[in-house]
Parts: C-alpha cells; structure tokens; sequence
C-alpha cells in the first residue's frame, strides 16, 4: 500500500513540475511562430534534433558499456529522462538522475557511472570548442564576434592536449584492472572518508575508461551531435518563413548552449530566447522574428523529450536495485 501510494506521490510531483515548467512558455507567442510554419519542414526539424539526442546517448552508452552497463537500451531510457528532467529541474538536475538510475538498474557503482557521465560530458564541450573554431574559420562573423577565434583556438589546443595526456598517463589501465579493483576491503566510516572514496573510485573510472580509439569515436559522435543542431536551428527558421543565414543559425546555436552550462531556469526558458536573439540579430535578423524563431526552436526542442523523460522517470525510481558482485570479470579494453 505504502508502494502504491510512494509511486503515485512521485507521478504526481513530477508532472506538477511539468505543469509548471509548461507555464513558463509563452504559448501564445509560440504558436503564432508555429501556426503559419511549414509541416514538413518542423518534423525535418523534429528529426535532426531527435538524431542529435541519440546520437549523444550512444557516445555516452561508449562509455557505459566498458563500465560494465552493455545494455544500450538501459542507456537509451536513462539518457532520455536525465534530458527531460534536466527541463524541468534547474542546475541540470538530470545528470544527477542518470547517475542514480543506471547505477540503480545496472549495480555498476555510482562514481563510475559518474566517470562515464564525466567523459561524455566533456566530449560535448570539446565538439562545442571545434564549432566554434571552425565556425570563426568558416564563416564571416560580425566584429563583435571575431575576437572570438583566437581565444577559441587557444582553447582546443589545451583541451586536446589534456585528453591526450589522460589517454597517455592511464594507457596500462583497462575496464578490467577497474572491475578486478575491490569494491571495499574496508567500508569508509564518516562523510569525509566516504567522499575520499567515491572520487577515489571515480579516478580510477576515469582513467580506465580513457583511451584512443573510444575519444577518436566519442568525438566523431560530438561533432555530428552538432552538426545535427545547426540543421535543426536552420530548418526552423525556415519553416517559420524567416530569413536567417546559416552563420547566424551556428551563431545561435552556440549562444544558447553557453547558457545551458548552468540552467537558471527550467528549460532555460527566457535565457534561450534573449541568447538567441541578440546573437542573430548581428547578422541583420531583426529581433520579433528572431524571438519566434527561438520560440519554435524551443518548443520542438524540449517540449517532446521533457513528455517522454518525466514519463521515465517513476519506472526507475522503483526499479529493484542490482547488487554489485564483488569481482567482474570483463575482457573488453
């Protein structure tokens, strides 16, 4: 009884969420952006954006599956309703979801599962860096913008360099020493003891999980994952029928993403459309387009996996805990 009445309490606040994350949206602005706007070209739109998400989970489940969580159908799920969550909880809530969930449904420890997180996260950040640099190199920029390409360039020269150090300085570690690792010989007793412990552990994740092959196709998977975005901001300009150059449209893309780093609000809504707007008005886009435009972008970027995340989430909040044998034995590198 007690179960049922624990799972229903959890349904209900999660959609309560959702309800208050739908009221943040301007539905009537959105809808005069979409009413008007090509069909075929929203669901081209609705796809790329859906491939860039898969395509996100699988360089995540690139990890997961050395770490011992093969199912790729586990990452799927989980990946799906960290995304939604992380429009309906602030600080990006979500990640923190996909950490619990997979560990919960998988038995792989918490730390390594946050290892995994860890790595696809920064992949993303990297393919971000490679956008901007190639975007500076590419197309012509506004002056407010070109002081961008030396500093960017900087940049992914460092981070790089730091992967390829990681890759170089953990090259005898593999999933296997990481699993043959005891899980606890001693349980550490205090707060202290237990966080030296799991960030021991989640070291040792990072430093298994880390080599050439798995970064040269974690990479790869980031730059497409991008390259999908861009179609889906360019695709939605013109479904609504605006004008809006394919440098503004990567221009944008970038702008937003910047503020996703930290979620101030729910979905970021507010902080995409003033990002987006005030970016691509540099390139002659005048602002009341540009606010439709984001308004769609938004709308068909987070308004369907938010749905489908949330409606997840009970199912993993109540799966049955895996206990995590002692030693497992793996042979893949």
């Amino acid at each position: 009884m007690m179960r049922t009445v624990l799972r229903w309490s959890i349904t209900i606040a999660i959609f309560a969420l959702l309800v208050l994350f739908a009221r943040t949206v301007d539905w009537s602005a959105a809808w005069t952006a979409m009413r008007g706007a090509s069909i075929p070209l929203l669901v081209l739109a609705f796809a790329a954006n859906t491939m860039s998400i898969l395509l996100r989970i699988i360089r995540w489940w690139m990890f997961l599956r050395p770490a011992g969580s093969p199912s790729l159908g586990l990452a799927m799920k989980a990946g799906i309703a960290g995304t939604g969550l992380n429009n309906v909880l602030l600080a990006n809530g979500g990640e923190a979801a996909r950490v619990v969930f997979v560990s919960s449904a998988s038995g792989v420890p918490s730390a390594t599962v946050l290892a995994t997180i860890a790595l696809e996260r920064m992949f993303d950040i990297v393919g971000f860096i490679v956008m901007v640099v190639a975007g500076t190199l590419i197309f012509p920029l506004p002056p407010e913008m070109e002081g961008y390409r030396i500093p960017a360039m900087i940049l992914l020269v460092v981070v790089l360099g730091g992967l390829g150090f990681l890759v170089y300085s953990t090259r005898k570690m593999t999933p296997t020493t990481l699993a043959e690792r005891p899980v606890e010989v001693t349980p550490p007793v205090g707060i202290i003891a237990k966080v030296g412990s799991f960030f021991k552990w989640f070291g040792a994740s990072m430093g298994a999980l880390a080599n050439g092959p798995r970064f040269v196709g974690a990479l790869t998977l980031s730059l497409l994952a991008w390259v999908f975005q861009i179609i889906t901001f360019a695709l939605c300009a013109k479904a609504a029928g605006i004008e809006v150059p394919l440098a503004a449209s990567l221009a944008g893309l970038l702008a937003v993403n910047l503020g996703l780093v930290l979620r101030a609000t729910p979905g970021n809504v507010g902080v995409f459309q003033f990002a987006y707007a005030l970016t691509v008005e540099q390139f002659g886009v005048p602002r009341d387009p540009a606010i439709a435009v984001s308004l769609l972008i938004q709308t068909l970027q987070v308004l369907p996996v938010t749905i489908i995340g949330v409606a997840l989430a009970p199912e993993f909040v109540f799966k049955k805990r895996r206990r995590t044998p002692a030693v497992t034995k793996t042979t893949e590198n």
